[in-house]
């Protein structure tokens, strides 16, 4: 995924060649104001280790649930590979998609009692983009 800024004094044509020639590598989307490029790193830049992350902690969980390692990390690698592909290919919004998997009162609600509740996760993961994000401006200085 690429992010593009272009100012005033760039053209329409040279804004098309330039997403055209992106797009080779994969998606391109544009922003507006340059000072949103610290977010975007912050997110998209440095979000590839957030996933690892999760996929480290969720193979930790796996084990600790008794699952060998090699297994825990097949799986989780796999669920997050899955989750991801069905969310990019179907269209739907995260949080339908999320609904959809989660049976009331079932094993998937009790874990996403744990993981929502009191915003937990959305809170950590705030505060990890912001960190991100103010570094990025640090860095830019």
């Amino acid at each position: 995924m690429m992010v593009v800024f272009s100012n005033r004094l760039v053209s329409i044509d040279t804004k098309r060649f330039v997403s055209d020639v992106l797009s080779a590598s994969g998606k391109v989307t544009d922003i507006d104001d340059e000072d949103l490029m610290d977010a975007v790193t912050a997110v998209s830049g440095s979000g590839p280790a957030y996933i690892f992350h999760f996929i480290e902690a969720l193979t930790v969980a796996a084990e600790k649930a008794g699952l060998p390692a090699k297994t825990a990390r097949l799986l989780a690698m796999q669920t997050v590979y899955g989750a991801a592909s069905l969310a990019a290919e179907s269209g739907e919004e995260p949080g339908v998609l999320r609904q959809q998997v989660t049976s009331p009162n079932g094993t998937t609600a009790a874990a996403l009692a744990v993981l929502m509740g009191e915003g937990r996760l959305t809170k950590l993961l705030t505060e990890a983009v912001e960190a991100a994000r103010l570094r990025s401006i640090e860095l830019g200085k």
